[in-house]
């Protein structure tokens, strides 16, 4: 699947509107308000979706309380099989995003099974130091084998597979064994670890997870355009080529856990998605970075807020001002669609210095030559019958 795979990643608590923190209020069906937007991701170039947290939760997602309930913000079981239908009858796939190294505080197995908890003395251990996330006891069997059903379940209802969330906190050799057990039923099952830093080919080899995300391309990318340097463009555009000879990467501009990037790097949204699309990887869109919306990631209690947030209706109800941007998005996607071979080319960096950079992906006698200019900024691809100049 990952190798025509792109994905256009929602956070669906935020992009239905629904209330995260305080009186939830009556349970609702939000999940539908998705179906006006199915349409959109697939003018978009995307063949999937990556959605964030969807079960019941204490507030944000991230603190479950019951996987295999869909949190009632968004709606019930029946909402669940209707959008399920719906994406499958546009040819996307759905991966959920599932949290597998802790649970909320106020979770069942708190009372009913504490033995599936990591345990400091008499006080449960949580994760990070966040009080309300009590980390589960991975050296537990029982713990494998609640994972273990839980992908199961859902894998069943129609989903494509798993983003396991901050899978760097969890052991290698858990994932490979629940991965194992899950493949036996559903070969082609996608997982997608989230893995910060470190040695990202050793975790892929240890876990046998599908993919992880590649945060140090990410972190190249809008930094190198920040501070107008080709240098640290090249040396992370090198690393993710070591990288790809290895596994495909998720690469990504953006997500739910950072600063926007139309914020970060405002020049530069335009030219950005061709970089993402030109270089090997399964690449994700984070919902409205196409339109050039902004947020800042902050370390406040509502820090995540701005990068989260509610969409509108539908499509026909976005601001004009983000049209520009969708047509270089859907430009570099649709550049991606004609060359799926880069999914696994080779990268060589042919240039670089302070303010420009130039690089050729290829395979076999395929290729396709990207010249940057941060100062700008802006680039230029070319071969295999292109010419695009953003």
């Amino acid at each position: 699947m990952l190798e025509h795979a792109i994905w256009w990643h929602v956070y669906p608590l935020g992009a239905t509107g629904a209330p995260i923190r305080g009186d939830r209020g009556a349970p609702a069906h939000r999940l539908r308000k998705l179906d006006a937007w199915l349409d959109y991701a697939v003018e978009l170039g995307t063949n999937g979706l990556l959605l964030g947290p969807i079960f019941q939760s204490a507030s944000h997602g991230y603190d479950t309380l019951d996987h295999y309930r869909l949190d009632s913000r968004l709606g019930d079981d029946e909402d669940f099989t209707h959008f399920i239908h719906e994406a499958h009858q546009r040819g996307l796939h759905v991966i959920l995003d599932g949290v597998f190294n802790h649970v909320s505080r106020h979770h069942r197995i708190v009372t009913e099974q504490p033995e599936l908890l990591r345990w400091d003395g008499d006080h449960p251990r949580t994760w990070e130091g966040h009080g309300d996330l009590l980390e589960l006891n991975h050296d537990n069997p029982a713990v494998l084998e609640f994972v273990v059903d839980i992908m199961l379940h859902w894998l069943r209802r129609g989903i494509a597979g798993w983003r396991l969330d901050v899978a760097y906190a969890v052991p290698t050799w858990f994932w490979r064994a629940a991965a194992e057990r899950v493949r036996q039923e559903f070969p082609h099952a996608v997982f997608i670890g989230e893995v910060i830093h470190g040695d990202y080919p050793r975790f892929i080899e240890e876990s046998t997870l599908t993919t992880l995300t590649q945060y140090e391309l990410w972190k190249g990318i809008w930094s190198s355009l920040t501070d107008v340097n080709g240098w640290e463009l090249a040396h992370a555009i090198e690393r993710h080529a070591s990288f790809t000879q290895h596994f495909i990467p998720n690469t990504f501009l953006g997500n739910h856990d950072v600063t926007r990037f139309a914020t970060q790097v405002p020049a530069a949204t335009t030219v950005a998605p061709y970089l993402l699309m030109t270089l090997p990887g399964a690449p994700s869109l984070y919902y409205g970075d196409e339109q050039g919306f902004t947020g800042t990631k902050t370390e406040a209690w509502h820090g995540d807020d701005e990068i989260r947030p509610a969409l509108p209706a539908s499509p026909a109800e976005l601001s004009t001002l983000g049209a520009h941007v969708l047509r270089h998005y859907q430009a570099a996607v649709a550049l991606r669609r004609r060359h799926p071979w880069i999914v696994r080319a080779a990268v060589e960096v042919l240039e670089k210095a302070n303010e420009t950079l130039t690089y050729r992906v290829h395979d076999g006698g395929r290729s396709l030559t990207v010249h940057l200019n941060l100062a700008t900024p802006s680039v230029h691809v070319s071969g295999e019958g292109e010419e695009i100049a953003a």
